[in-house]
């Protein structure tokens, strides 16, 4: 559980790491520190900015605003850091603690072992005018949605966009922005009091998104979860557009505006085969990686590349954004919409999502996959049956003994079986006892 005490120490922490280590003359470390509107963000920001300024470091507090936009800020600020307090799409009883890195990136693993063996340290005790001051970020709002509109590659005028925000941190800004930029706003989910955030709403509840697509006529709908580093889509009948469709109607967009480096998607693993498919049709190569944005953001700093995320809607511009941000990419949705003269559903239809089966397999020693010859041979055989429409991931779980059997084929009852059959392959060979 995280508590006020333990926020207070990972602060210190993390301003003798970040911001303490590497010292310049006459200069006092900066950062910034952000929260999404859950209840316990009050304290928790409270605790945090007590502990780096009792550390030395000059806090700027930008108040309740999106993940992308406190990374955002690091850099445009040339802060030495950034904190958010959020737990994302989780409900409002959790909340959890996001370090970002001089430039708004995400911290590397190494980093992040140093915050926690600085934790059992001493740490720095400064008096008098050696102590960090905390100040009010006035304008922290403003810069970000100016640079949410400079992403933007034309207006959005005569669109009408629904805009579901999660009772989250993108509650204010998100409809500011999709206004300014001349779109007929819609807004739900929009009236955050502490402890309804994702409650019923924003990207993992998309039903009163659809509701209100259908309702109000409008283009298409966007959905924010709790921090808005992602966002899901509706288009104009009502269905569900993810975040592999997404990323294939951007990068097409961004190919076609010179604007996709070396003609290159990053995705990660468990993005649909359709994905790759519709690329390869356009002309476009997909780079494949492990589960999680820390690793496509991985992937596109490897390659430089311009255009990476998640099927889950994480999407990451990497000429605007260090991280997903739900209200960059919703805007260059409607932005493309906008432009091209088609609906959604249209621009989605460039994608065949094929269908998927995930079976968690518990109680087996995940570790042995690779080794076991029999299971291997069935992965082999199951691999040779879907062909060059459908394909097999085996992915042991991080925190228990899991194996998570993934199966994408042609037809559903073909997914389904050669999954069954795969799980049932795993259990035999695998079971712990």
């Amino acid at each position: 559980m995280l508590t006020p005490e333990l926020a207070m120490e990972l602060a210190q922490a993390a301003s003798v790491v970040l911001g303490l280590s590497q010292p310049e003359d006459g200069h006092k470390p900066v950062a910034v520190v952000a929260k999404d509107p859950r209840i316990s963000g009050d304290f928790l920001s409270a605790a945090i900015e007590a502990g780096l300024a009792a550390s030395g470091v000059d806090v700027k507090d930008a108040g309740t605003l999106p993940t992308p936009a406190a990374a955002f800020l690091v850099g445009d600020l040339d802060a030495d850091f950034g904190v958010m307090i959020s737990a994302s799409h989780n409900a409002a009883p959790d909340n959890g603690i996001k370090f970002l890195a001089r430039g708004g990136k995400k911290l590397d693993d190494s980093l992040e072992d140093a915050i926690e063996a600085c934790l059992k340290m001493p740490k720095p005790r400064p008096v008098g005018g050696e102590v960090g001051r905390v100040s009010r970020f006035a304008d922290a709002e403003d810069r970000y949605i100016v640079h949410l509109l400079q992403s933007l590659p034309n207006r959005l005028d005569g669109l009408k966009v629904v805009l579901d925000c999660a009772h989250g941190a993108a509650s204010g800004c998100s409809p500011e922005v999709f206004k300014a930029a001349g779109a007929q706003v819609i807004v739900i989910g929009a009236e955050p009091d502490g402890i309804n955030i994702n409650d019923g709403y924003g990207s993992t509840h998309l039903e009163k998104l659809q509701a209100a697509v259908l309702e109000n006529k409008a283009d298409l709908g966007i959905a924010h979860d709790g921090d808005a580093d992602r966002c899901l889509a509706v288009d104009h009948e009502g269905t569900i557009v993810d975040g592999d469709q997404i990323m294939a109607i951007m990068a097409i967009d961004m190919k076609e505006r010179g604007e996709l480096k070396d003609n290159t998607l990053v995705a990660t693993v468990m993005s649909n085969l359709g994905l790759k498919l519709a690329m390869e049709a356009a002309g476009i190569t997909v780079k494949q990686t492990g589960v999680g944005d820390r690793y496509v953001l991985e992937g596109m700093q490897e390659g430089d590349y311009s255009l990476g995320g998640e099927q889950s809607g994480h999407v990451i511009f990497s000429k605007y954004a260090t991280t997903g941000d739900g209200v960059l990419t919703g805007l260059n949705i409607a932005a493309r919409v906008k432009a091209t003269g088609k609906s959604l559903k249209e621009l989605a239809s460039v994608l065949t999502v094929l269908p998927q089966v995930l079976i968690n397999v518990r109680g087996v020693d995940k570790a042995a996959v690779p080794d076991c010859e029999p299971l291997q041979l069935d992965i082999e055989a199951a691999e040779a049956r879907l062909g060059s429409t459908g394909r097999v991931l085996l992915r042991p779980s991080g925190t228990e003994p899991v194996v998570r059997v993934m199966v994408e084929a042609a037809t559903q009852q073909q997914a389904q079986a050669e999954a069954e059959a795969l799980a049932a392959s795993v259990l035999e060979h695998l079971a712990l006892g």
